[in-house]
């Protein structure tokens, strides 16, 4: 039996998005067997859980592996509405999320479930990385290329981890790995991958940087200067608290 994968899809404002993407990748991974896929719309207004709703209805009909939704009463942030479907989580031996909008095509997600797979044990968890240089096809404007650039270099040199894109909306980890770290986890905005990944170094299971394909998708969430000095101001807490612990 193939090892078995939660992937989790956090939601803000995404039903005019998701559909499309979410067909593809419930057909993709019903392909691949052993993967369950949870939504989780993470506090949107009414209107909007009514729209979700109505669209995920006749896929989870279709699809078991779809699982029931989860829709959260508040808002807490990428990283909370992605620990939240985890969390519901208890069995899978890799605990995923992937983003809404398809910019990571459903094609590169179950390359990567299958690279995770290829382990004997789950052991290193894989982020997906937008970097054209390593061999994806990138397809972004290049303003947000700039500041991811910049972003990385910044993660890397305040947190000592070799890392070129922390940000990218496709990882997977092993849920031995998380249930270690889990705990600690502060963060639930959008710089939540930034602990992440310093959590996961520092508790001694590597990080892989996995090539992928990237089209970006227009209509985000994302404010490209003022959620970028917020994720700064996160890296900064990120370095600050891990200076604490190696001093207490």
């Amino acid at each position: 039996m193939p090892a078995a994968v939660h992937l989790v899809i956090p939601c803000y404002h995404e039903s005019g998005r998701i559909g499309p993407f979410l067909t593809e990748l419930c057909a993709v991974t019903q392909e691949l067997g052993g993967v369950t896929i949870r939504v989780v719309e993470d506090g949107s207004d009414a209107a909007e859980v009514r729209r979700m709703r109505e669209m995920l209805a006749p896929l989870c009909q279709r699809h078991s592996h779809l699982l029931d939704p989860l829709f959260l009463p508040d808002n807490r942030g990428k990283g909370g509405a992605v620990y939240a479907g985890w969390n519901l989580e208890p069995t899978a031996e890799w605990l995923a999320f992937v983003d809404a909008d398809g910019s990571c095509s459903a094609a590169e997600v179950a390359r990567l479930i299958r690279l995770a797979r290829e382990q004997p044990t789950p052991q290193s968890a894989l982020f997906a990385s937008r970097l054209h240089q390593f061999g994806g096809q990138v397809h972004r404007p290049w303003k947000r290329r700039l500041i991811g650039s910049v972003f990385g270099l910044l993660v890397s040199t305040l947190l000592s981890i070799r890392i070129h894109d922390s940000q990218c909306g496709l990882k997977l980890v092993p849920r031995s790995a998380y249930a270690r770290i889990a705990p600690d986890l502060r963060i639930q905005g959008f710089a939540f991958d930034v602990e992440l990944l310093a959590a996961l170094h520092d508790s001694g299971c590597p990080v892989q940087e996995i090539p992928i394909t990237w089209h970006e998708t227009p209509g985000g969430h994302v404010h490209l200067i003022r959620d970028s000095l917020r994720m700064a101001r996160d890296v900064w807490r990120v370095r600050q608290w891990r200076l604490g612990r190696e001093h207490a």
